[in-house]
């Protein structure tokens, strides 16, 4: 065979083996880029779950928000806190903000406060008592009972019981407000059906302003008490005891949807 032949076909040989390597490198090249050395096994394992927020109840008010008169320092809103947690599979978190003592007056100038609007802001629930040192004054407006003064004093009241509302409505225009309506606790004595009477009609007042507000909701105790007041008090016989703050959380928990 001619001498330049054979040269010509090795050349050509040699060309399209080199060609055939360079095509087999980069196809490898090109299998591999496309492919992490190694899945993470975070990759493989971890999965994100959303946590369930809890519950926020917020609480004002005065001494029967406090749980005055509970021996086992509850009151209403711990006994109804308890029962939430019971029946849902939501975690409570309280904040209890009642003062012994406080009128509406002074739960008007609290509501203002920035760390209580930032509260009811972040609360799912608020939990409001008032009105009962408005009217009963402790006791000591009792015996000077006369009915023009106490219409006077329902009136400021109703003014402070508004501008509250409002607040709180601003604050969290979404939160369930349940309003504890007043019972009397002087039922047994002499001026007991005149008071029960004037209780009554504020009772009435309290619940047609709390309707004017969305989500608000007025929770009557005035008959829990009228029948077996003396069962239901402490022994300074105008606070509940155990068993009357159980009453009045059960009316409460009667009204929530789980």
């Amino acid at each position: 065979m001619n001498k330049n032949v054979i040269k010509s076909v090795t050349m050509v040989s040699v060309f399209f083996c080199l060609l055939w390597l360079v095509g087999l490198g980069w196809a490898v090249a090109e299998y591999y880029a496309g492919k992490p050395d190694k899945i993470p096994e975070k990759t493989v394992i971890e999965k994100k779950v959303e946590k369930k927020e809890g519950m926020h109840i917020v609480a004002i008010g005065d001494s029967l928000t406090r749980g005055t008169g509970d021996e086992t320092g509850k009151g209403y809103v711990g006994i109804l806190m308890d029962e939430i947690m019971e029946k849902s599979k939501h975690e409570v978190r309280l904040t209890n903000l009642g003062i012994s003592g406080q009128r509406s007056d002074q739960l008007k100038q609290q509501i203002q406060q920035t760390e209580v609007k930032r509260q009811i802001q972040t609360a799912d629930m608020v939990l409001v008592t008032m009105g009962g040192n408005d009217l009963f004054r402790g006791g000591e407006g009792l015996f000077e009972f006369i009915p023009g003064d106490i219409t006077e004093i329902e009136k400021k009241f109703l003014e402070n019981m508004n501008y509250i509302f409002q607040q709180i409505r601003t604050s969290n225009p979404n939160a369930n407000v349940f309003f504890i309506g007043l019972y009397n606790p002087f039922i047994d004595l002499e001026e007991g059906k005149e008071m029960s009477k004037v209780v009554r009609h504020w009772n009435y007042q309290s619940a047609e302003l709390s309707a004017t507000f969305p989500k608000i909701v007025f929770v009557p105790t005035f008959d829990l008490f009228e029948l077996k007041v003396n069962d239901y008090l402490y022994t300074d016989k105008f606070h509940p005891n155990t068993k009357g703050y159980r009453l009045i959380a059960e009316r409460v928990a009667s009204l929530l949807t789980w």
